[in-house]
């Protein structure tokens, strides 16, 4: 244990509660004593931990104030950096010409020469280390000797924690493993104990490498083994088996259908099928490409439910959307249809004569199909026979949010997850595990190509005014567009404008040039109606803030034809279906993640004419912002993008950013490089839990079950 002066620095600054915690922050490298940091390549604005060695001591006077300025210069051959104190001569006692130590701080720039202003450093006392009488190899071992270096902050510097971690590891007694004896021997990896002591007591560069090898197939096993214990719970409890009627609503919705399903639809639509008539809840996740047909694959699901006396709730990230999917599906039901099932809406905008109506359908059950928003999962939200959750764009929900509308039924439902937004296989299983996975890589037919161009204003500054003209042509032909905007007005700019509407997922985007100002719908709606060439168009704005009635009347006047461009923001990113919109044109497409400008583009080629969309960005070439607009430009492929972005993240941000204050529930697993060990930890825990499902044999690894996924741990995984 530690105390309160100790563990209050360690929570406010990592969320660190407990010793497991502490345990857990694994150092993020290690260094020598003997090895100086590269100091020509450290990186303006960020606090860094470097080893370095005093070149050069100055006391000076201070020009413009009382005092003195003590200037003390560290470096080698490749580099050199000042670190300055004000009014702290006493500093030069100990730090003298020759001394070595990690020295910790913010790095700016004084007169373009790198520094640290009043930096925490940790000397390398040589002679209460012994090293003064050592002498060859063992003098030569000492200074090798890797030295972790931590995630730190500039208040709490690494070896702190560092210090911390030891003073922890002296009483802590030897832990169980919970790794299986057979499965540890099998890959020749290290003890529980001896792995965690070594990771942060090395003595060679061998030890603390075997020690992360072994920590990190820990974590992919008992992180598999937890999903797949909760597979397994969930298969435990009994549903109602839902089973189309012969001559019933589906079949009668399947005979009027105008087109033929894909291939991909019919095996999709026969695995959930199969799902829906079996005694215990359905767990699946259906992943499908932009305009795929994922929506009328859980229609015919919504209807197969119908057909046993069931109802089904459609949960909606957006007013925008949850409206959108209504109007489809009284479309493609068509009026008989509809007035059996009497597809209802429920959202939190919604008149309160109307929210009341349509509480009343959802819990008399005269309603069949409820779609709605987050107002689903409100107390006043109830049911009469819930057995279909349909969940459209799981990124925006946490787990939490689908259990309320779970909760809602008499007996576990059966649950359906949509996404658009293709996964790579390790993150699949990293973060759905314990879902059966369903996926639609075909696209019906008569979907139209879409060209995809950068617009690089860094570069080329003049190709602006080319947007617009482009936007205009478009029109003259008679079609209709997208403009899409990272903030709704100049005043939000700082947390992009985003409603609880619009996808927050862009405001965590990394960018080039924080410093320029975003574009926002109000001064983009100003510049396109007054623009020559579109003076004469009908436009009008999008976003979340906007009344729902608002909203609706906007979507609908649009889908109609009595809008030319529709400005909005990432409002319109899922669901939006106008086939007669050819072209969307993303400001600042730099603001946005590879998934969000994919799904933007989606919104157009839906109908007889080819897709065009423009991604204008003034990100400069080279960089990681600038790379996500271009792979997206480059393909078309959803699921090559899902790839290319797992691999353009920064190493551990696809599931490791902390967001919200959290932490990130993977400690040194990296879905992005560590796929062929999750498989291989997959099929290991599976044949575990096969022979002792219980856990009766392995109490350690229950123990580490237990405490690997709680409820926020899932949401955070599930939300990133």
């Amino acid at each position: 244990m530690l105390g309160g002066r100790a563990a209050a620095p360690l929570r406010k600054a990592f969320a660190l509660e407990t010793v497991g915690d502490l345990l857990a922050h694994y150092p993020r490298r290690y260094a020598r004593r003997g090895e100086l940091s590269d100091l020509s390549r450290l990186p303006l604005g960020e606090t860094v931990t470097i080893v370095g060695e005093v070149l050069d001591v100055q006391e000076r006077p201070m020009r413009a104030k009382r005092g003195s300025l003590l200037v003390v210069t560290i470096g080698d051959a490749k580099g050199t950096l000042t670190l300055t104190f004000f009014n702290q001569q006493w500093r030069a006692k100990e730090l003298h010409r020759g001394a070595r130590g990690t020295f910790s701080g913010k790095v700016t720039d004084y007169r373009g020469a790198r520094q640290l202003t009043h930096p925490d450093y940790e000397l390398f006392a040589v002679e209460s280390e012994g090293a003064s009488e050592l002498d060859g190899e063992a003098a030569k071992a000492w200074a090798l000797q890797p030295i972790p270096i931590y995630p730190a902050t500039s208040t709490l510097p690494s070896w702190k924690i560092r210090r911390a971690i030891e003073e922890v590891l002296e009483t802590m007694p030897t832990l169980d493993d919970p790794l299986p004896d057979a499965v540890r021997t099998s890959r020749n990896l290290l003890a529980f104990d001896d792995a965690l002591r070594l990771a942060h007591r090395p003595a060679t560069d061998a030890e603390w490498r075997a020690a992360l090898d072994t920590l990190r197939f820990q974590e992919a096993f008992v992180l598999q083994a937890a999903l797949l214990r909760e597979r397994a719970k969930l298969r435990e409890s009994a549903a109602v088996p839902r089973v189309p009627k012969p001559g019933g609503l589906l079949e009668r919705f399947d005979a009027r259908l105008a087109f033929a399903l894909t291939e991909d639809q019919q095996t999709v639509g026969a695995e959930i099928a199969a799902d829906l008539a079996a005694p215990v809840p359905m767990n699946r996740l259906l992943q499908g490409e932009v305009g795929s047909g994922k929506t009328l694959v859980a229609l015919r699901a919504m209807l197969a439910v119908a057909d046993s006396g069931g109802q089904s709730a459609l949960l909606a990230p957006t007013e925008v959307l949850a409206a959108q999917h209504l109007r489809s599906m009284v479309d493609v039901l068509g009026p008989e249809l509809s007035e059996q099932l009497r597809p209802t809406l429920i959202t939190g905008q919604l008149p309160i004569a109307d929210r009341r109506k349509a509480t009343l359908a959802a819990v008399s059950g005269s309603a069949r199909i409820v779609v709605g928003t987050h107002a689903l999962l409100g107390d006043k939200t109830a049911f009469y026979d819930l057995g279909l959750v349909v969940v459209d764009e799981q990124h925006r929900f946490g787990v939490e949010q689908r259990e309320a509308l779970r909760l809602k039924a008499q007996t576990p439902p059966h649950v359906l997850v949509l996404t658009a937004t293709p996964i790579p296989r390790t993150v699949a299983m990293t973060v759905f595990g314990d879902l059966d996975v369903s996926t639609i890589r075909t696209l019906p037919g008569g979907r139209q190509p879409i060209e995809s161009f950068v617009v690089p204003l860094a570069e080329r500054p003049g190709w602006e005014a080319r947007v617009w003209e482009r936007l205009a042509e478009e029109l003259a032909k008679g079609r209709q567009g997208f403009v899409v905007a990272p903030a709704i007005a100049r005043s939000d700019e700082s947390d992009r404008g985003l409603s609880s509407e619009d996808d927050p997922s862009s405001s965590r985007i990394e960018t080039t040039d924080e410093n320029r100002q975003v574009s926002t719908v109000a001064e983009t709606l100003e510049l396109v109606r007054a623009h020559p060439s579109l003076r004469n168009s009908r436009i009008e704005a999008l976003h979340g803030r906007l009344p729902s009635d608002e909203k609706d009347r906007i979507m609908r006047s649009f889908a109609a034809g009595d809008l030319d461009v529709l400005v909005a923001t990432t409002v319109i990113e899922v669901g939006v279906d106008v086939p007669n919109a050819s072209v969307m044109v993303v400001l600042d497409a730099d603001r946005f993640g590879v998934s969000q400008l994919h799904q933007l583009r989606g919104r157009v080629g839906r109908g007889t004419e080819p897709g065009l969309a423009l991604l204008v960005t003034h990100a400069e070439e080279g960089g990681l912002a600038r790379d996500r607009v271009e792979a997206v430009a480059a393909t078309l492929d959803g699921f090559e993008l899902a790839q290319v972005d797992l691999e353009l993240r920064h190493e551990g941000d696809v599931l490791g950013s902390v967001q919200s204050g959290g932490r990130s529930s993977l400690r040194l697993l990296r879905v992005a490089k560590d796929g062929d060990l999750i498989l291989e930890a997959r099929g290991l825990a599976e044949k575990l839990l096969a022979d002792d499902p219980e856990l009766a044999r392995h109490p350690a690894l229950a123990d580490a079950l237990e405490r690997r996924l709680d409820v926020t741990e899932r949401d955070f995984l599930a939300k990133n």
